[in-house]
């Protein structure tokens, strides 16, 4: 599951355009209705073409806001981009662009929406070329732009599929193992309590669950999960969670937290950063000066310390320390951006470098400076992971070349993570490595979609596995060795063309039970001569009668027959003796041995053909000689 969130300048119809798209108005407040402009946060959700679930964070356009926005604009996995075609690139359109390529959004899709509100083509042409000069340098270069009309309908097809497209390129967030969920939004409810609201990233959390809110520290017990309105036993990550967390009150959680499980993570109120000042800030950034940190939901004043330089002009960018006022929990690599509280405007942003420094450091330390340039580049370790978990399924040759480190010690790093269970082998012929995370989330998706399927398919003993390949949208060379590795778990049975889950067992009600055994009955009472397929259909459906010959209980010989194993047996016995004693056999003497029509004897030796027990010779058939 994934989250898009819009951005754009005020009044350039983010909220009207995902109402078209979703069915759903962002706008939930009554103000915002009144006003006909979002202030808070906003939350939708649609499926693409594909079937995937989006969810949609919309932001508010307007200055007076642009802190409400950094709220909810951090945990997306694409932007949507909106620019009115009748006023083109505006203020807010910069410093929302200016925030997404701070926060290096990995993906984005361009809405040049109220085109209905244009006559002239060679304006929107002309828009769209100021839209590629404006986007250019920045994180939204190569985003595709879809003009559309949320009033008339124009694009939002082309838009939906533009989406689909992106965010398919886009690989899913992995489950670590160690959740988080930025805390947007809480609220309660009668006979239901405290509920939050976030995007989960890093790992899962299930219903039952102890969860630990930071920085408080307080601690409660997940009672229930929601996504898109949705309940559910276990929230993804990457998805939009709302969580009802009993033995926690209302007014002890509050935007910015972090809900987690207890003892993974520490808050801190110090954190080493590496900072890009915008270019179009109105001043340098000094030692010692105020801002605002907004990481994840979270909004802190911090003090700054510049480490090797006096300051930081516009367009540079350089290694700070940053004193905060009140904890946040902070992961290396976590994205984040600075505000000047007074005169309010965006100054920059960058990453966490080390999220628990254990002192100040002193400020002219080119030592200090070389660790801190090394640490974020990240540990040899760390860049393999990251490299791994960009290729997916990866020979141990590629991953080195991939990942730009020296072969020796690559090879060493491998060993650890392999060794700490961080990257698995998997053995498709190749040897490939892959994130256990990733494999686990894999295997996981499997599960699943077998368990779908039984759910909806309970007459058939197992889904075919092309369609579970599909399904999952996995390659051949990923996709056999994860079904071999969950068969050799017993976690799965793979038999021919379909696959099972282990415990699955074909169910049938009581008044089907007494159909098969009518049917049945009419076989035993002409066993060479009994119902066709298409009779044994009419009589009882065509499932039950897959049923019956997936589990041996018929067979189908030909399109339209079918016999009972015992009899097929009987007949095949009887054709070996005719051979064994004439020398051969004709279709006549099968038919009349046996008192039954052409039609069955030609197809139980077209049969014993096929099974290389006899050949035709002539108008006979007479025994293989090397079966």
């Amino acid at each position: 599951m994934q989250v898009i969130g819009t951005a754009g300048h005020v009044d350039h119809g983010k909220s009207t355009l995902i109402n078209r798209l979703t069915g759903i108005n962002p706008d939930r407040l009554k103000e915002e209705q009144d006003r006909e402009m979002s202030i808070e946060l906003g939350f939708a959700w649609f499926k693409l073409p594909n079937g995937d679930d989006i969810g949609v964070v919309d932001v508010p356009g307007h200055r007076d806001f642009i802190e409400n926005m950094l709220a909810g604009i951090g945990g997306i996995d694409a932007a949507l981009f909106v620019v009115a075609a009748d006023e083109g690139v505006m203020p807010q359109t910069r410093e929302h662009l200016a925030i997404l390529d701070l926060l290096q959004i990995p993906a984005a899709v361009v809405a040049l929406t109220k085109i209905d509100l244009v006559d002239d083509p060679e304006w929107l042409d002309l828009v769209e070329a100021d839209l590629q000069d404006t986007f250019a340098g920045t994180a939204l270069e190569d985003a595709p732009i879809v003009r559309v009309s949320a009033r008339s309908g124009e694009g939002l097809e082309t838009l939906i599929q533009t989406l689909q497209d992106v965010l398919t390129q886009h690989p899913q967030r992995p489950d670590l193992g160690r959740p988080r969920l930025p805390v947007d939004r809480v609220f309660t409810l009668p006979g239901f309590g405290t509920i939050v609201t976030g995007t989960l990233t890093d790992g899962h959390l299930s219903v039952g669950d102890a969860v630990e809110i930071l920085p408080p520290g307080v601690e409660g017990r997940i009672r229930g999960l929601q996504t898109h309105k949705q309940a559910e036993e276990k929230a993804q990550p990457g998805s939009r969670t709302a969580v009802n967390i009993s033995g926690v009150r209302v007014d002890q959680i509050r935007r910015g937290d972090v809900v987690v499980t207890p003892g993974t993570y520490q808050p801190t109120r110090m954190i080493d950063v590496w900072v890009r000042m915008i270019k179009d800030a109105n001043a340098p950034l000094k030692h010692n000066a105020e801002v605002k940190l907004f990481l994840g939901a979270a909004e802190v004043i911090a003090r700054v310390r510049l480490l090797g330089v006096q300051e930081l002009q516009p367009g540079e960018e350089g290694f700070l320390q940053l004193l905060l006022q009140e904890p946040v929990v902070a992961l290396r690599q976590d994205r984040f951006i600075l505000r000047r509280p007074s005169p309010a405007e965006t100054i920059g942003g960058g990453q966490v470098v080390n999220p628990h420094p254990k002192r100040r450091y002193k400020r002219f330390n080119e030592t200090r400076l070389e660790e801190l340039a090394q640490l974020m580049v990240g540990t040899p370790e760390e860049i393999l992971m990251q490299s791994a978990r960009q290729s997916g399924l990866v020979s141990r040759k590629k991953l080195i070349e991939n990942a730009g480190l020296e072969p020796d010690q690559a090879q060493q790093a491998i060993d650890g993570l392999l060794a700490e269970g961080a990257l698995t082998l998997l053995v498709d012929g190749k040897q490939s490595l892959i994130p256990t995370d990733q494999l686990e989330r894999l295997q996981g998706a499997l599960l699943q979609s077998l368990a779908d399927f039984h759910r909806q398919n309970p007459l058939l003993p197992g889904m075919p596995r092309e369609r579970l390949r599909t399904k999952n949208k996995l390659p051949a060379e990923l996709f056999d060795p994860l079904v071999s590795r969950l068969a050799a778990t017993k976690a799965i049975v793979a038999e021919n063309a379909s696959v099972r889950l282990a415990g699955h067992s074909i169910q049938l009600t009581a008044a089907q039970q007494q159909q098969i055994d009518a049917l049945l009955k009419d076989f035993s009472a002409q066993p060479t001569t009994p119902p066709s397929v298409k009779e044994s259909q009419e009589a009882i459906g065509e499932d039950l009668v897959i049923v019956l010959v997936q589990t041996g209980q018929l067979i189908q010989l030909g399109e339209d027959v079918l016999l009972q194993p015992e009899v097929l047996d009987k007949m095949q016995t009887a054709v070996i003796e005719i051979i064994q004693q004439n020398g051969s056999i004709t279709l006549a003497e099968l038919r009349d041995r046996f008192n039954t029509s052409r039609k069955y004897a030609v197809a139980v030796l077209e049969y014993l053909d096929a099974a290389g027990v006899t050949t035709r010779k002539g108008d006979s058939r007479v025994l293989r000689k090397k079966p």
